[in-house]
């Protein structure tokens, strides 16, 4: 049964057709509101405006729900790997165990980058951001490989695919590498993709570094929670590059340059720069929080509540209990993590909190996780990075596939001068 909208305008009746997504979301369908009625909609920030139809992703946030191709996270989180979730999101279901070793081989295959492109790290300055030199890179990896510029069928596209999830993880571990002074690591081709990305990071030529499975397993949790996230800032980025036929190379690395923005990926940063800012004040947990809920107070709760979800965010949950395994093999003395569980308690128990239901999110953890496995601050934005790049990849796919894909371009309200003359040089 179809519906519609109406909506009136100027004395006259216009009837809108009403679209309902598979999970019953409903929208309004408006893309001839301009052409018939002259009108165009004003929605700043897109919070109310579906931008697509996607199959990929869905999210429910009043529910705490989130999937992947219909796929609960909890599920995958427990059962599956960065690698098959990474085919999951782009290809729209499980792989075989075929599909799975084959990509799985690719992925090995394509791990270490051109010696050449190894060549281009030393041009950027020792204090270059990491994200600076990721989204400079995977650029610059496509003049390397000129063939993977033009997808022609499902078996290139899993080959650039392979490539870019492959090397991302290379070029993000030699960005860090060089930014304290160290040899480049090769990748092992006997090590997992969470396994190699650890290995290249604290590696040195003279002593392996060797994760143990319960830090492996969290990497691995992080990625998967990461892959993926609706029409967030940096996937949005990606379609729009992607709608005007940009290549895959292009597209992702101006999600890179979007997913940068402190607003975006660096809120797990602004987690440990809260938690650093306690320490060095020298006034305890308690006081903190007390100071947050005061009126006018300019102090922040970095970590908890979203935006999207409003009770809880499954992915927290998750990287929770991830995290209490991962510390207590670690036996890791850091007073920062005391203060993150202090925290996390007082937060928990306070009902200030718990009546506007501002829980601990994914970035708290992640903050928390990273931290504990020794990834630099800087470095915390990448690791996001090289999570979401099967979602890009994902989005582009569907902008590359449907063949009545339009360049994207929105309108605007015109709030400027009206029409004035140039003034002459001398008279002004």
């Amino acid at each position: 049964m179809s519906h519609t909208c109406r909506i009136e305008l100027d004395g006259q009746s216009h009837d809108f057709p009403v679209v309902e997504g598979t999970e019953n979301e409903l929208a309004i369908d408006i893309s001839a509101l301009r052409d018939r009625t002259g009108y165009i909609t004003l929605d700043d920030g897109y919070g109310n405006t579906g931008s697509c139809k996607s199959s990929i992703t869905y999210i429910d946030g009043d529910q705490g729900i989130l999937r992947y191709r219909g796929i609960p996270i909890e599920q995958l989180a427990e059962s599956s790997s960065f690698v098959e979730t990474a085919w999951l999101v782009i290809w729209g279901r499980l792989p075989t165990p075929e599909e799975h070793d084959r990509f799985s081989t690719r992925l090995t295959r394509n791990q270490m980058i051109h010696e050449s492109l190894r060549n281009h790290f030393e041009g950027f300055p020792p204090n270059a951001h990491p994200m600076a030199i990721l989204s400079a890179m995977i650029n610059a990896m496509s003049c390397y490989e000129p063939g993977m510029m033009e997808i022609e069928d499902e078996t290139t596209l899993e080959q650039a695919a392979a490539r870019l999830i492959s090397k991302v993880r290379t070029i993000a571990a030699a960005s860090y590498k060089m930014s304290v002074g160290q040899p480049l690591m090769y990748p092992r081709a006997d090590y997992k993709y969470a396994q190699n990305f650890l290995h290249m990071m604290f590696s040195i030529p003279y002593k392996d570094y060797e994760p143990t499975p319960e830090v492996a397993r969290a990497l691995n949790l992080f990625l998967i929670l990461h892959a993926d996230h609706e029409q967030n800032c940096s996937t949005s980025t990606v379609r729009m590059v992607a709608s005007s036929g940009a290549n895959m190379y292009a597209s992702c690395a101006a999600g890179v340059c979007a997913l940068w923005g402190p607003l975006h990926g660096g809120a797990n940063v602004a987690v440990i720069e809260m938690l650093e800012f306690i320490r060095q004040s020298g006034m305890n947990v308690a006081e903190y929080v007390s100071r947050v809920k005061a009126k006018d107070s300019k102090l922040r709760l970095m970590g908890f509540g979203h935006r999207v979800y409003k009770n809880f965010d499954p992915r927290a949950k998750i990287l929770k209990e991830a995290s209490d395994k991962m510390l207590a093999g670690m036996k890791v003395n850091d007073p920062l993590l005391d203060i993150a569980r202090e925290l996390e308690e007082v937060a928990l128990r306070d009902p200030y909190f718990v009546e506007r239901k501002l829980y601990p999110n994914v970035d708290f953890y992640s903050g928390i996780i990273l931290r504990a496995m020794g990834i630099p601050l800087n470095m915390f934005t990448v690791m996001f990075a090289m999570g979401r790049v099967p979602g890009w990849i994902a989005n582009w796919k569907e902008i590359h596939d449907d063949p009545k894909s339009r360049i994207y371009r929105p309108r605007q309200m015109y709030m400027g001068n009206t029409i004035q003359d140039y003034v002459p040089r001398d008279l002004r």
